[in-house]
């Protein structure tokens, strides 16, 4: 028998005991009047060397992280709500029955209430002297070992719940990930923006260049799609005069997976009526930087040992202007030249300009683009909900935001032109018989929305997941998402 499984049988025996002394092992009856985290406030400005006892009584809760025990006495770490306390129980102060029980029946992991005052130690730690204790909640499964931790990423992320326990980091992530999107949903609200929720399930897939998840409705005898933007509803609501809206939500996109893609992500999308894309770039750079401010003073931050700057405002860069002094010749006049570079790199663009000219321009500009930048200017064959430049209709009025290498946001002038956008849908089906599965699907109720007539508008969808990856210092998308998708063991 492996040691893991004689300690269960062991904890196992333990409730076995407990049941037979008439006490509940998962019990739901301790009146906890105090959280760990008030009293380690209410403490904060007190100086050990100072301190007077003040005898007031407590009852806390948590689970037992370390024991260390001395015979007659022990310290016991516990935690409650992401907050750390230290227990001291001893013969004197809970009385020798109330210990032996303690010594016998209490475990690392186990739940556990406690009742006493506060005092420091000789270490000048604030602790509880328990005068009472008593098990909540008894664990079976033993936590990793106090000091290596719960370090192998394949179990960290297949048990979540393990490794908030193990690593006091992890929370600290998903801590900051609350906060940023607190802080990107106080920003839009206090800008008159209104939060709404749209549909998950879709009747077609649009709104962005990816393959859907497909399932079907029984009821209904129908097929149906998990949304991969929000977009298309959005701008419905945008047309209904609801003018400026966003929601954060789930899109579901049938792709790989990698440090930076996971099927399931989330992503903020707003949309404001009477605004164009300069103006965005504006707004989400205005955005962007309030988040940057949670965590840095003076706009710059360390992410996997490279400094980003966000000092503001940030650099823009006209994607065909670029390229073609870069290639040395007009990206959107000579195709053929264009094509021949793309199949030196082996991209399959379709026969497509936007195709070539896009995966061309990432190869080669984003290489060491590790403060922020707005690149304008895209190609409208790779823009298909994006207005067209009024100097140039080969180019659409659409930005992508990148930070480190990495796409962060996508925006536009949108599209609000019914008979343009049908033409767009169609050229999208043309690629997708050719083999290109991430095409937009035709939606034909969305055309028929526009024909009510939708207001000259921008949109933008910002990944919330990358966005906190940069901000944490988080290597990969799976240390920012509480439970990544995995292969089965």
């Amino acid at each position: 028998m492996s040691t893991d499984n004689e300690y269960i049988e062991k904890r196992k025996e333990k409730i076995k005991a407990l049941r037979e002394l008439g006490i509940d092992p998962f019990s739901n009856n301790f009146n906890r009047t105090d959280s760990v985290g008030d009293i380690v406030i209410k403490y904060s400005g007190e100086s050990p060397s100072s301190f007077e006892l003040d005898n007031v009584n407590y009852k806390i809760a948590g689970r037992v992280k370390a024991i260390r025990s001395f015979g007659k006495s022990a310290f016991i770490k516990i935690l409650d709500n992401m907050k750390v306390i230290q227990i001291f129980i001893s013969n004197n102060s809970a009385g020798k029955e109330k210990m032996d029980f303690f010594k016998k029946y209490v475990d690392v992991g186990d739940f556990i209430g406690v009742e006493g005052h506060c005092f420091y130690t000789r270490t000048e730690e604030l602790s509880i002297e328990a005068k009472d204790i008593e098990i909540l909640t008894k664990s079976i499964n033993t936590l990793p070992e106090k000091w290596h931790g719960l370090t192998n990423v394949e179990t960290r992320y297949r048990q979540r719940y393990v490794d908030l326990i193990a690593n006091d980091n992890v929370k600290e992530i998903f801590l900051s990930r609350s906060k940023i999107i607190s802080e990107i949903r106080s920003f839009l609200i206090e800008k008159d923006f209104l939060e709404v929720e749209t549909p998950i399930l879709h009747t077609v897939a649009g709104g962005a260049a990816a393959r859907p998840f497909k399932t079907h409705h029984n009821t209904l005898d129908m097929d149906l799609t998990l949304r991969i933007a929000p977009e298309l509803h959005l701008k419905r609501l945008v047309v209904g005069g609801m003018e400026k809206v966003f929601e954060i939500g789930r899109n579901f996109r049938n792709e790989g997976i990698s440090t930076q893609h996971n099927p399931e992500f989330t992503m903020i999308e707003l949309y404001e009526a009477y605004s164009d894309y300069e103006m965005m770039m504006q707004r989400l750079e205005e955005l962007v930087m309030k988040c940057v401010n949670l965590f840095s003073e003076d706009g710059k931050i360390i992410y996997q040992e490279k400094e980003i700057n966000f000092k503001t405002p940030w650099k823009r860069v006209h994607m065909i202007e670029w390229l073609s002094s870069f290639l040395g010749f007009n990206v959107l006049e000579n195709s053929e030249r264009l094509f021949s570079e793309a199949d030196k790199m082996q991209i399959n663009h379709f026969n497509l300009l936007g195709k070539a000219i896009t995966e061309i321009f990432e190869v080669n500009f984003l290489k060491g683009a590790t403060d922020p930048v707005f690149v304008y200017g895209f190609p409208i064959d790779v823009s298909p909900l994006a207005r067209r430049n009024n100097e140039n209709p080969m180019i659409a009025d659409r930005f992508e935001l990148f930070i480190n290498e990495r796409e962060i946001a996508n925006a536009f002038s949108e599209l609000n032109d019914p008979e343009d956008q049908f033409q767009r849908f169609n050229k999208q089906l043309e690629l997708k018989l050719k083999g290109d599965d991430e095409a937009n699907d035709m939606d034909e109720d969305y055309i028929n929305a526009l024909g009510y007539g939708m207001p000259p508008t921008a949109g933008a969808g910002l990944g919330i997941d990358r966005l906190v990856m940069l901000l944490t210092d988080s290597p990969s998308i799976r240390e920012v998402i509480l439970f990544p998708h995995m292969r089965n063991e």
